[in-house]
């Protein structure tokens, strides 16, 4: 299965670069390392987008609304190493609601608008 992740840079520009990435776990629904895995479904089921920032350790935040996740993510992983956060608004604002580094939440109960992740 071919995966696509977001890229970005701290600044303003974000690009949406289609990736093949390299499984590291292939037990997993996610497997790859140091990403935010999106699930359309609950229970780690259905499409999947993966998130991360272009520079590790430097945050950016991603609009799911501009990138056709808004309304769509019930289900999540973080395989980063640092904390990734949930917000009910485009731009970051509205929670946040944090997914702690290398922690998965299998039914979310509400649907963010983007996401802060590094």
């Amino acid at each position: 299965m071919v995966h696509y992740w977001l890229t970005g840079l701290a600044a303003a520009s974000l690009l949406l670069t289609p990736t093949v990435a390299a499984a590291e776990d292939t037990d997993s629904p996610c497997p790859f390392s140091g990403v935010l895995c999106l699930f359309e479904g609950t229970d780690f089921t259905g499409a999947v987008w993966n998130v991360r920032s272009l520079t590790p350790g430097v945050g950016v935040c991603v609009s799911l609304t501009e990138h056709g996740w808004e309304g769509r993510v019930n289900s999540v992983i973080n395989t980063n190493g640092d904390t990734a956060s949930l917000f009910f608004n485009e731009d970051c604002d509205g929670g946040p609601h944090p997914i702690d580094p290398n922690t998965s939440v299998s039914s979310l109960g509400y649907h963010p608008k983007s996401v802060w992740v590094y």
